[in-house]
């Protein structure tokens, strides 16, 4: 099946640029937090509050920014986010004690997040129902620059400015953004039949199934980006470097699988796309998760795993934009409401399954613990078979 051809305007380079200034602050926190417990003397426990404080920010708006959305517009909304985040990153920069630089991740979340609300929903109305082209590109772009975070901060730190310099070049974008692309006109909110969206309506029931879907695809992808380090060093006996290294190779799959589905997805059904890349996910991962016991410990072992790891992100890679994409278009005219519903979405996947992970680990060894990803990817399997049961007149979208 071939679908229209796809073109991107002005307003399209804003979201996906914008989005991906997004994505930049969501994973560079990571790199940045042993600075700050460094400097600021932290320990473990506080020093992770960081990323939780994000996290709490963007369940927030995932409960309640679809609303001052509508109530204020969406472009005044996306320029509120980006230059929030921007002066949030800023506050970290300059905090001095755990309670400013903890707030001011809190602030990133809860502010930047709206940038998260809007894009998904204005891609969907501007492209209709090319919408899963227009999402998966946006997050191909993310996850280039969500890769780039780490190497920016680890090249900053190794330079007069320090790593701090290299997130306040990254904290000034939206002025530039704004300058190239602030004039260009944002998608309207109001269908054909001139309804509008009411933030008060609820969303349908397919709409959740697919909501569902979206925590399990996140959970999948952040189990594999937290803990597949942490695998290849107890299990497949590789150095605390190399094992780090590990997680570069998952995200360049991830970068590779996404940009594959944005193609694909013009010429084969979003459904079917998705139904593929969960059993590629699940053969890649049982490579990964069980190459120990197909060969001997040894070189063999480490290329099997390793190969699996890879196979496991060119799976992984489009669950969430596609998954996101069916969410959308089960929601109707609320699209608004539907993209802050999906980030809430995120927010609670990023929240706790890497953290009940880790304490599986803990309880049962990270070798045992990480059989939970399997669980999930037939789950999600199980959630697109109840979607499509509940749909009485199914079209792939």
């Amino acid at each position: 099946m071939t679908k229209p051809n796809f073109s991107r305007d002005g307003f399209t380079w804003l979201a996906y640029l914008s989005l991906a200034f997004y994505s930049y602050f969501l994973n560079v926190l990571g790199p940045v937090t042993p600075f700050l417990k460094s400097e600021l003397g932290l320990s473990y426990t506080v020093s992770s509050l960081h990323f939780s404080a994000f996290a709490v920010g963007m369940l927030l708006v995932g409960l309640g920014g679809h609303m001052l959305i509508e109530r204020i517009g969406r472009r005044r909304s996306l320029w509120v986010g980006a230059f929030g985040m921007s002066l949030s990153v800023l506050l970290l920069l300059l905090g001095s004690i755990p309670f400013v630089t903890i707030a001011a991740s809190f602030l990133m979340g809860l502010v930047g997040s709206l940038i998260l609300a809007i894009i998904p929903a204005a891609l969907a109305e501007r492209h209709g129902e090319l919408r899963s082209v227009a999402i998966s590109e946006a997050n191909v772009i993310s996850s280039l620059l969500s890769t780039a975070a780490p190497l920016m901060v680890g090249w900053f730190a190794a330079t007069i400015g320090g790593w701090r310099l290299g997130l306040a070049l990254a904290a000034s974008i939206p002025i530039l953004l704004y300058f190239v692309f602030g004039k260009n006109t944002f998608p309207s909110s109001a269908t054909a039949a001139g309804e509008t969206s009411n933030p008060r309506q609820p969303l349908p029931l397919l709409f959740w199934v697919y909501w569902l879907a979206i925590v399990l695809a996140v959970s999948v992808e952040f189990c594999m980006i937290s803990w597949s380090a942490d695998y290849a060093e107890n299990v497949f006996g590789l150095q605390k470097a190399n094992a780090a290294q590990t997680v570069s190779l998952f995200l360049a799959a991830m970068i590779i699988g996404r940009m594959a589905g944005s193609r694909l997805v013009q010429y084969f059904s979003t459904i079917k796309l998705v139904n593929a890349f969960i059993l590629l996910a699940g053969l890649g991962f049982l490579f990964f998760w069980k190459s120990s016991e197909i060969a001997q410990p040894g070189p063999i072992t480490i290329v099997l795993g390793l190969g699996g790891l890879f196979v496991t992100g060119l799976g992984v890679a489009s669950l969430y934009p596609l998954n996101l994409s069916l969410a959308l278009g089960s929601a109707g005219i609320n699209t608004v409401q539907a993209s802050a519903r999906a980030a809430l979405a995120s927010g609670t996947a990023i929240l706790t399954l890497p953290l009940l992970l880790g304490r599986l680990a803990d309880a049962f060894g990270i070798e045992s613990a990480y059989g939970v990803v399997m669980p999930l990817l037939l789950a999600l399997l199980l959630v697109l078979v109840v979607a499509r049961m509940i749909r009485p007149t199914y079209k792939p979208v």
